[in-house]
């Protein structure tokens, strides 16, 4: 299986006047393509740094974070505003969705920045919304739908560019345990069909769906272990 992401010797630094905070250290990590992965971590462990470098929200301080072939460590940011549009679909806690748009506006917007046609875009708005069951809402605006309806909003935008890897930061955050269970089986679902997922979360219960699991603790993996391996263990 060819990996999708690769971190080499990957560190990221803040400096905050005399002081240098190393969020992230000596990072070495492979993701293949299709994994479902959960990163897990105390408050102050790292994992949102990490996140934003996995999403070339951020560059790494050194070291080389290659994502499908390509060396993104050194680029600048609109080559990682392309790679994001290309490569990764974000979802997040707190949905993210533009109050004044249809779910099916909200779900496209991010083809217009990729140039597609209206008609193009309408059509693969509509695939996708159909796609995590909300065909019959497409004109519905985010205070006409329910938590997990957004969220179900949310992850068709991140869908709907093709991308290789959906990297969700605590997406059931803000959704009861059934809404929860829902959206979850959703990303089960989505990872069956061909996508790389990386779930940020502190919730160990979110990250059973995942197959493997990483946890930091002050800026460096802990431990990296499969979760069936878990379960055998367990068993």
């Amino acid at each position: 299986m060819a990996n999708i992401i690769t971190f080499e010797g990957l560190c990221k630094y803040y400096y905050v006047g005399a002081e240098t905070i190393r969020a992230v250290q000596s990072i070495d990590l492979a993701i293949d393509k299709n994994e479902y992965v959960a990163i897990m971590g105390p408050s102050g462990s790292g994992k949102s740094t990490m996140m934003n470098v996995l999403g070339c929200l951020d560059t790494a301080t050194s070291g080389r974070y290659i994502l499908n072939n390509q060396d993104v460590s050194r680029l600048g940011d609109n080559q990682l505003a392309e790679i994001r549009n290309q490569e990764i679909g974000f979802v997040f806690q707190t949905f993210n969705l533009l109050p004044r748009y249809t779910a099916l506006d909200n779900v496209t917007l991010p083809l217009i920045y990729a140039g597609l046609s209206k008609e193009k875009r309408t059509q693969r708005g509509k695939e996708v919304l159909t796609r995590v069951g909300l065909g019959e809402r497409m004109q519905h605006k985010p205070n006409e739908l329910s938590g997990g309806q957004r969220q179900r909003v949310a992850l068709a935008r991140a869908l709907v560019n093709h991308p290789a890897i959906i990297l969700a930061d605590e997406p059931t955050g803000n959704l009861d345990s059934k809404t929860s269970e829902d959206i979850l089986k959703l990303f089960d679902e989505i990872q069956q069909q061909g996508n790389t997922i990386i779930i940020v979360t502190h919730e160990e219960e979110i990250a059973k769906h995942a197959h493997r699991v990483i946890r930091l603790k002050d800026g460096r993996i802990e431990a990296d272990t499969s979760n069936a391996a878990m379960e055998s263990g367990n068993g």
